[in-house]
């Protein structure tokens, strides 16, 4: 049977543009230029005979018909991608494309990827920190690493390591903090906050049981965790410290513990991959090494178990459970 199909290329340029509402971030996406990208949804829109963007001042605004199109478009780009992986004796690639967080990727991955890199010089390692949200097999992405609760976490997802809270603050504010009324402490020293973060003060003082401020909401706000601590080391108040964040500030005196009351955020870090990923040979490399570098004690029975039964994460999944990409 003979299909009669639109250019494949203007359909992944349009579920992209779609996606983003941007020709130019699709453009960014599929590193092409933003011409190319006009030029491809117009050649797609002539082959079809209807508009599938309202273009405005604003941004782009899909049709009636664009809004029909795109799921069963994105579904049958999903299966594409899944047969592609899931080819028997399909060979490795070689690359391996991974999206993190930046402040985990700077003071976690990066320290102990040439471990890997020296394991595995065979593989070409691309690491993406963007914040955007990334569809998994969609972006080109081979694994996530990302925040989620155990009770968000998709099934078979791996646990790396579980997030804890505990204040921090430089070295010569907790000299100040020792002469103050503990009662009075933090009312008298500014709390940092992370704007971009959900788990903050209020959930800390929840748990530990200790009265917060009148003025909780007050002082420095930023929006990343580096941030965060750039601005505690400067003296500028009392950061939300995350473990194992902020342990190489400890460890080096950057930083020190303000209060000693540590409390799970109740959060974890987790590898993600999309079923279409999971039994490709560079992933399953990965998973293995970043098991053994910050997996839970359990999580070496949990790979064995994985192994024989493959991921099932809808690509939705992956950014839905996982909306603190700053960390």
């Amino acid at each position: 049977m003979a299909f009669k199909l639109p250019p494949l290329n203007s359909l992944r340029v349009f579920e992209a543009a779609a996606r983003h509402n941007s020709f130019r971030q699709a453009a960014d996406e599929l590193n092409i230029t933003a011409s190319a990208v006009s030029h491809g949804m117009q050649t797609l829109e002539d082959w079809l005979g209807v508009e599938l963007f309202f273009r405005e001042t604003r941004g782009l605004r899909l049709t009636p018909a664009g809004e029909a199109y795109l799921p069963l478009i994105s579904d049958a780009l999903a299966m594409l991608a899944k047969a592609t992986e899931q080819l028997p004796g399909r060979k490795g690639t070689g690359k391996l494309v991974v999206s993190s967080a930046p402040t985990f990727a700077n003071r976690l991955l990066l320290p102990r990827l040439a471990d890997f890199t020296e394991k595995h010089p065979e593989l070409q390692v691309t690491l993406n920190t963007s914040r955007r949200f990334v569809d998994l097999p969609l972006d080109a992405v081979d694994v996530a690493i990302r925040m989620a609760t155990e009770a968000a976490s998709a099934p078979y997802w791996t646990e790396l390591m579980k997030e804890f809270l505990v204040p921090v603050c430089a070295p010569k504010v907790k000299a100040q903090l020792q002469k103050l009324d503990p009662s009075k402490l933090f009312g008298s020293t500014p709390l940092i906050h992370v704007t971009t973060i959900s788990s903050g003060w209020a959930d800390w003082f929840a748990k530990t049981g200790i009265a917060p401020p009148p003025n909780l909401d007050d002082g420095l706000r930023v929006d990343t965790v580096q941030m965060a601590f750039e601005a505690a080391i400067q003296g500028l108040g009392l950061a939300l410290g995350r473990r194992p964040l902020v342990d190489d500030d400890l460890s080096a005196g950057r930083l020190v513990v303000a209060v000693d009351r540590t409390v799970p955020s109740g959060s974890s870090y987790w590898f993600v991959s999309a079923e279409t990923n999971f039994e490709k040979p560079e992933v399953k490399l990965f998973r293995k090494w970043l098991v053994t570098q910050f997996g839970q004690p359990d999580a070496a029975a949990k790979i064995s178990s994985m192994v024989k039964r493959p991921v099932s994460v809808a690509p939705s999944t992956v950014d839905r459970a996982a909306r603190s990409a700053n960390r």
